[in-house]
């Protein structure tokens, strides 16, 4: 299975990036090409406060892939949901080393989306010390 995952930006985080991720989360279940092919998890990028019960909410969402499914099928789902938000929020993708930033702007111009798609289908680098990629090739920022 090949792992995407997808963030608000840290700039972006805010009371409302937990709703918005959540509501990713329904039109991934609710997208019928991606029926049975992609398994949703949350997970918080900083782990829990000693005292409290668990983290005090969810920043990231994992996506895990199946088989029959391509990333470009993944990320133009994503894609199209930041779209169609009243105010969307600029997204990281992530695969591997490799992490692409979408701002909304960026997710309307065809030319973007295609490389975001292109980098993202790749084979990810195997990641050296310092979760670097290893051929020196660092994050593929689209937009």
């Amino acid at each position: 299975m090949t792992d995407v995952f997808v963030q608000v930006t840290p700039d972006g985080q805010d009371a409302d990036s937990e709703d918005a991720l959540r509501s990713l989360r329904r039109w991934l279940h609710e997208d019928e090409t991606l029926t049975g092919e992609v398994r949703v998890e949350v997970a918080a990028t900083e782990p829990p406060v000693a005292g409290h019960m668990g983290a005090s909410g969810f920043d990231i969402l994992q996506l895990a892939l199946g088989s029959g499914l391509s990333t470009a099928a993944l990320a133009v789902s994503v894609l199209q949901w930041q779209l169609a938000r009243h105010r969307p929020p600029a997204l990281v993708l992530s695969r591997g080393a490799l992490k692409v930033e979408v701002t909304p702007e960026g997710a309307r111009d065809a030319e973007t989306l295609r490389r975001v798609v292109e980098l993202l289908d790749r084979q990810p680098a195997p990641t050296g010390p310092g979760g670097r990629a290893a051929d020196g090739e660092s994050d593929g920022s689209a937009a």
